[in-house]
C-alpha cells in the first residue's frame, strides 16, 4: 500500500469499516418467519424426534392459506348439516409453526381419554419394570364397555380371563377396547392420572362439573402427542412404545382416510352419543408421518350423524396433507 496516497487510504478505510457494518446488521436483521423454531436431535427411533431446542413465537403466516381452506371446509360442511362445530389444531412438527381454529372450545374427550391413560402407565413402568408384566383379572360381571361403542373393537376380552398390563394397553389403545380401558383404569390411583394432566399443564378442571361432559380443549389435548413425539415427559424408549401402539390402531376411516396409505399415521379418535340431546361428537387427533415434513393435526367435531361427522375429518385431512405435501415439493 506504500504506493497508495494517504488521501485514498483514509477514504477507504470508512468505507470498508461501512460495509462491515451493514453487513453485520444485515444478518441480524434478516425477516424471519414468525413461528417456533425447534431442533430436534436425530436418534434411530421411528416415530419420536427427541427435542433439543425449541424458540416459541406466534404462528407462521405461511399456514394461513391452509387454515383459510380448513375454515371453508368446515363452513361448508356445517351448512350441508354434515356437522354443527369443529375445533382443529395443527402444528408442524419440523419447526414448530401451528394454527387453531376454534381451538379453544371443550369438547368431551370420549376415548381420547385411553392416550393420557396409556402414558400414566408407561411414566409408572419407568420407574417400575415390572409394572408391565403384571396381571389383571377381567372380571365376569364387568359393565359391558363394549356395548356403548358405535364403532367397536374386532377384538375383546373374555370373562375371567388374566392379561398383563402391556396386553390391556395394546388392546385399549389398537383396538380402543372400553374392557381394557375400565380394568386398567380401576388399577391405578387417579392421582397418578390427574399427575400427568398436571405435568403437562392441561387444565382438566372442568371435569369436576361433569366427568363425561365437555372438558378438554383440541389445543390442549394436542399437548399428548406433541411431548410423545419430542420424547419430552416420557423416555425415549416409552415414547416410542406408546406412538408404536398408536401408529396400529385399527380404525382408520378419518384422519388416516385423509392421507395415502404408504404415509404412517399414529393417532387416536374419540366419539360419544349424548342420549338426552342427540348430539354426536367424533374426534381424531394423531401425528401424520410425512418424509421430512412430520405433522400433527388434531380434528374435534360435533354433529347429528357420526358417519357424516367422520367424513368431514376425512375431508379436512386430505386437504391439509395435499397442502403440506406441495409445499414440501415446491422448496
Amino acid at each position: 500500500m506504500k504506493n497508495i496516497p494517504l488521501k485514498i487510504i483514509f477514504l477507504i478505510i470508512p468505507l470498508l469499516i461501512g460495509v462491515f457494518i451493514g453487513k453485520f446488521i444485515l444478518a441480524n436483521s434478516q425477516p424471519q418467519d414468525n413461528f417456533s423454531k425447534e431442533v430436534h436431535e436425530s436418534f434411530n427411533y421411528q416415530f419420536i424426534s427427541p427435542l433439543l431446542e425449541c424458540n416459541s413465537n406466534s404462528d407462521n403466516i405461511t399456514l394461513y392459506p391452509l387454515k383459510n381452506s380448513i375454515n371453508h371446509i368446515i363452513n361448508q360442511e356445517i351448512n350441508s348439516n354434515n356437522i354443527t362445530f369443529a375445533s382443529v389444531y395443527f402444528r408442524d412438527l419440523n419447526n414448530g409453526p401451528w394454527f387453531g381454529i376454534n381451538e379453544k372450545e371443550y369438547f368431551s374427550p370420549a376415548s381420547l381419554a385411553k392416550v393420557p391413560l396409556l402414558i400414566t402407565y408407561l411414566k409408572k413402568a419407568q420407574r417400575d419394570s415390572s409394572l408391565l408384566s403384571q396381571k389383571i383379572i377381567n372380571p365376569e360381571n364387568q359393565e359391558d364397555g363394549v356395548s356403548i361403542q358405535n364403532i367397536k373393537p374386532s377384538e375383546t376380552l373374555l370373562s375371567n380371563q388374566e392379561y398383563t398390563v402391556e396386553d390391556l394397553l395394546k388392546r385399549m389403545i389398537i383396538y380402543s377396547d372400553n374392557d381394557s380401558y375400565n380394568n386398567l383404569f380401576k388399577n391405578i390411583e387417579n392421582n397418578e392420572i390427574l399427575q400427568v394432566y398436571k405435568d403437562l399443564d392441561i387444565d382438566i378442571s372442568k371435569i369436576l362439573e361433569n366427568s363425561n361432559g365437555d372438558i378438554i380443549t383440541v389445543k390442549d389435548y394436542a399437548s399428548f402427542f406433541r411431548t410423545l413425539f419430542n420424547a419430552s415427559y416420557l423416555n425415549q424408549d416409552m415414547s416410542e412404545k406408546a406412538l408404536s401402539l398408536l401408529s396400529q390402531v385399527e380404525y382408520q376411516k378419518a384422519l388416516v382416510a385423509g392421507v395415502p396409505k404408504n404415509i404412517k399415521v399414529a393417532h387416536k379418535f374419540g366419539e360419544r352419543k349424548f342420549l338426552v340431546t342427540g348430539e354426536v361428537q367424533f374426534h381424531d387427533c394423531g401425528i401424520i408421518y410425512l418424509p421430512k415434513k412430520p405433522y400433527l393435526l388434531c380434528i374435534m367435531t360435533r354433529s347429528n350423524d357420526l358417519n357424516k361427522a367422520i367424513l368431514s375429518i376425512k375431508k379436512m385431512s386430505q386437504e391439509t396433507f395435499q397442502y403440506i405435501n406441495d409445499s414440501l415439493n415446491l422448496n
